[in-house]
């Protein structure tokens, strides 16, 4: 079982376009680090939990690590640093849209997957169709979620011959 660090803005991806249950019908596991869930997600995203996003925890040295990449870094929050240092932690990919974190990640040899990437697996595991990707994609641009929208949509097509 893969195991995937998030970040909030994937939740939020998902959420608005309406994948998150979904998501965790994967054969994967999702986990966030728990000072993310407790600062961006409890409040509106509690049932997360219950559906099966897991918490992780950051070792002493690891914590240590984040801060120092939050004090260098220009872009990625100090919660984003949080899950490129769990999944660093985790040796585990980092599920990310943040362009400045998936530079931060890639340039700190951490795997970086996105959105685009889960939709992927939702429909090659059979969990969801191509046209409800599209429909999922539109309620995400709708919702002012930033995405390569001419990828996602080329890929769906490509998906489709």
């Amino acid at each position: 079982m893969l195991i995937l660090i998030s970040d909030a803005n994937i939740i939020i991806d998902m959420e608005e376009g309406g994948l998150v249950e979904l998501i965790f019908s994967l054969p994967h596991s999702f986990k966030v680090p728990d000072i993310l869930f407790y600062d961006e997600l409890e409040e509106q995203h509690s049932n997360l939990l219950e559906s099966g996003l897991q918490l992780g925890e950051l070792t002493s040295e690891t914590m240590r690590y984040a801060m120092n990449l939050a004090e260098k870094a220009t872009g990625p929050s100090r919660n984003d640093c949080f899950a490129l240092s769990l999944a660093k932690q985790e040796e585990c990919p980092l599920l990310t849209g943040d362009l400045a974190l998936r530079s931060l990640a890639q340039s700190e040899g951490v795997e970086v997957k996105g959105t685009i990437w889960i939709v992927e697996e939702l429909i090659h595991h059979g969990l969801m169709t191509i046209i409800e990707a599209e429909s999922a994609y539109n309620l995400m641009r709708d919702a002012g979620r930033r995405l390569p929208w001419d990828t996602a949509f080329r890929r769906l097509q490509e998906l489709e011959l």
